[in-house]
């Protein structure tokens, strides 16, 4: 059974702002625990875990941004923002507050 179009893309995008915090949140780990585990208390092996699971946070984030942007009726200027969000550290988080507001417009919700 198919759900509406807007069913749809909530789901979408709620499943999206949750794997965009994921990555934001791996990367913040990376960062600010397991670099300076590594460099300050000299265990690599911090960022041997860390790492691998930020990359994977990364990829999955990329690759349902990609499809959300795919099938919906973002404007250019807006999948633009979103993509180089992507790339840029911490980006993620600028772009779930903008999945914040599209998904509270499609709720009714503003």
């Amino acid at each position: 059974m198919r759900m509406p179009g807007n069913a749809e893309e909530l789901v979408a995008l709620r499943r999206l702002r949750m794997i965009s915090i994921l990555e934001g949140t791996t990367l913040l780990a990376l960062v600010l625990v397991a670099v300076p585990l590594k460099h300050m208390a000299g265990l690599p092996v911090a960022t041997k875990i860390m790492g691998p699971i930020h990359g994977l946070a990364f990829v999955a984030y990329v690759w349902m941004l990609m499809n959300n942007l795919a099938g919906s009726d973002w404007s250019r200027r807006e999948r633009m923002q979103m993509m180089i969000a992507a790339m840029i550290p911490f980006g993620a988080f600028m772009n779930e507050r903008m999945l914040a507001r599209r998904q509270a417009m499609l709720t009714g919700a503003v």
